[in-house]
């Protein structure tokens, strides 16, 4: 399909929003799966934005900052993935494929980004000290446009320059590499969420996992009523265990979060 400059503008202004809100806001409208919505709506197909902003948030679910590792910047790969997957006529599997070196790419840039501010911490120091605080403000504000403007950049430049040839690329690309691109981001998803169990998973909670599994796989349950039937779970636990753990602490004079 075809994207006006109107469109591309659009795609380029909600980026920038959403790279202010990653750092600074944090309203959360970030995720993919909201870009998803954004996007397609923009574009003009938000079945194909919701469906494959949902597969890059399963993706993105796995990937957070550990210490000095940063993970693919999926603000970056949504709007790219999204983006192509509704221009390109791709499958999500693919477009997830496509999405993810632009995610890196973009991570490492915002690292360079970050490096080049650090210096300016400084002088906000010296700032503080000396009760500048409109210019402490001002700097801040700089950081959050410099980092919205980058994300705009990065998204309107493939997008408008790219988006009259990106169908004929991808018609011209040989069946088994598009099918090899869905494989791989068909993965992805495992992938994040093998990243996410490792941090969360609890041997206490597996038999939780596995009847699941079992729900889904054998007794074909909607993930909407997997979900609910999660939930119900999670309350009971909470009031049955939980509730009880803080109500005796608190008799024993030990506050629950830690404190007397």
């Amino acid at each position: 399909m075809e994207v006006t400059l109107t469109q591309t503008l659009l795609v380029t202004l909600w980026a920038f929003i959403i790279g202010i809100d990653q750092f600074n806001i944090l309203l959360h409208i970030h995720r993919p799966l909201v870009t998803g919505l954004v996007v397609g709506w923009i574009l003009g197909d938000v079945q194909t934005g919701l469906i494959t902003g949902a597969t890059l948030e399963l993706v993105a679910m796995g990937m957070v900052p550990l210490a000095g590792a940063q993970p693919p910047n999926m603000v970056i790969g949504g709007v790219i993935g999204v983006s192509f997957a509704i221009i390109s006529k791709l499958p999500p599997e693919a477009a997830v494929a496509i999405a993810i070196p632009f995610a890196i790419a973009a991570q490492g840039c915002v690292t360079l980004i970050f490096t080049a501010f650090s210096p300016l911490m400084h002088k906000a120091d010296r700032w503080c000290m000396e009760g500048k605080t409109s210019a402490i403000a001002a700097l801040n504000y700089a950081g959050m446009a410099t980092h919205g403007a980058f994300f705009a950049l990065v998204t309107f430049l493939p997008i408008y320059f790219g988006a009259s040839s990106a169908q004929a690329i991808v018609e011209a690309v040989p069946a088994w590499i598009l099918g090899g691109l869905g494989v791989a981001g068909g993965m992805m998803p495992a992938i994040g969420f093998a990243m996410l169990l490792k941090i969360m998973l609890k041997k206490e909670y597996i038999a939780f996992m596995l009847a699941g599994f079992i729900l889904v796989t054998y007794f074909k349950i909607s993930i909407l009523g997997l979900a609910v039937l999660g939930a119900c779970i999670a309350l009971y636990d909470f009031y049955a265990n939980g509730s009880d753990k803080g109500g005796k602490a608190v008799k024993q004079g030990v506050h629950p979060n830690g404190g007397i």
